[in-house]
């Protein structure tokens, strides 16, 4: 009986990166539109990426196996 390989979510694949540790990264929320009224310190802070929270990580690691 052949084991059946388990798909990527490919809408999670472009939004999550594994790190070198096996660390999941994000992108930050809020840096789409109405930027004008945000400081500029804060939209640079937005720009960086975030790792995922670990409660978070055991989830989106199962929806990005191959990655």
């Amino acid at each position: 009986m052949a084991k059946v390989k388990i798909k990527t979510n490919r809408s999670a694949a472009k939004r999550f990166k594994r790190t070198a540790t096996g660390k999941i990264r994000r992108g930050k929320a809020y840096k789409s539109h109405l930027l004008s009224k945000k400081t500029s310190k804060r939209k640079r802070s937005l720009r960086k990426s975030a790792l995922v929270s670990g409660s978070d990580a055991k989830r989106i690691k199962r929806l990005i196996p191959n990655s």
